[in-house]
């Protein structure tokens, strides 16, 4: 066999062409094999073997190689010290943000985090929150019923979750149920369908609504650093007293008399002490228990802190809105 130094894989493709294809060498003399005489065949025979064994081994080798000669070269193209590409890092969108923290205040004073499904039954979002069946109340919440079963229906309200958590556990409860909740909200260019919320609940003995106003305040103290709030009488089905939160934002500058209206108020949430029937509902004895729950809207709180015109700017995914929160945590 003749001595060959690999130049390309084109000349190595040639070679086995030459010895080992279907017009090469190799295939003449097993086509002249016939011709050679019954004594020397075994002889002959062996010779061609190691022959081809010999080119195919050689053709290996030279792609093993012309493999190595390639990696050599490209890695000698490369500048190993030049920096990387740019990576981008990420934020975390100002719901996040937001919700994270109010979880991590509550969690400072022992409230828990719980958790549910966000497809609910009837009695879990209604009917168990002192909401039976063709209660007026309902209407406040435009809600959305699976069409083939109306006893199943996207949540209104976290409160579904707490009905949930105090099925499953005695007092004493404390714990925060964030999450995303959905009403059929079509009156105003700036309404969504889906919206977030975190409500709270803590069941006791000889729980007051002194202990509720308490708990507020420190909330709102380390959320926007304001400890000056008002609560007014309200109305919500599942608790009595009820009453909306607002808290003191001040009037500091133009954008403060804008956002309350001239007044230095804002709401941020609402609150009362669990009426007995939920609580009876849910298995425990309101004889024995008492307890207060509170609600916000994260979205709001979120527009509230950043000062973000616009509502609709946190479902756009608009990266220049979202770069503004890279490092806050």
């Amino acid at each position: 066999m003749r001595l060959f130094i690999v130049a390309d894989s084109k000349e190595i493709e040639a070679f086995r062409i030459e010895y080992l294809g279907k017009k090469g060498v190799l295939n003449d003399l097993f086509a002249s094999f016939k011709s050679v005489a019954s004594d020397e065949r075994k002889e002959v025979g062996q010779a061609i073997n190691r022959l081809k064994q010999a080119a195919s081994e050689k053709v290996d080798n030279l792609k093993d190689q012309a493999d190595s000669t390639d990696s050599k070269t490209v890695k000698n193209t490369i500048d190993l010290t030049r920096p990387g590409y740019p990576t981008e890092m990420g934020s975390r969108h100002p719901i996040s943000i937001v919700r994270n923290k109010i979880v991590d205040i509550f969690s400072s004073i022992g409230f828990g985090v719980s958790e549910g499904p966000e497809i609910e039954d009837d009695w879990h979002n209604f009917t168990a929150l002192n909401l039976p069946d063709h209660h007026p109340a309902r209407d406040m919440q435009d809600t959305f019923f699976i069409q083939t079963n109306p006893d199943i229906l996207l949540r209104t309200h976290t409160s579904s979750v707490q009905v949930r958590h105090m099925e499953q556990n005695q007092p004493p409860i404390r714990t925060i149920s964030p999450g995303r909740v959905y009403r059929n909200e079509d009156i105003s260019a700036r309404s969504h369908c889906f919206f977030h919320q975190v409500e709270g609940l803590y069941i006791d003995k000889d729980v007051s609504f002194a202990d509720l106003k308490q708990t507020l305040q420190y909330f709102t103290t380390k959320l926007f650093g304001k400890s000056k709030i008002r609560l007014r009488p309200s109305y919500f089905p599942f608790t009595e007293p009820s009453a909306e939160v607002d808290v003191y934002w001040g009037l500091e500058t133009e954008t403060d008399y804008r956002m309350t209206k001239g007044t230095g108020w804002l709401e941020i949430m609402g609150c009362g002490m669990v009426d007995p029937n939920v609580l009876r509902n849910c298995g425990i004895d309101p004889e024995v228990y008492s307890g207060y729950a509170f609600g916000m809207g994260i979205d709001r709180i979120a527009l509230l802190l950043y000062q973000i015109p616009d509502i609709r700017m946190l479902s756009e995914n608009d990266m220049r809105f979202l770069e503004q929160f890279k490092g806050v945590k």
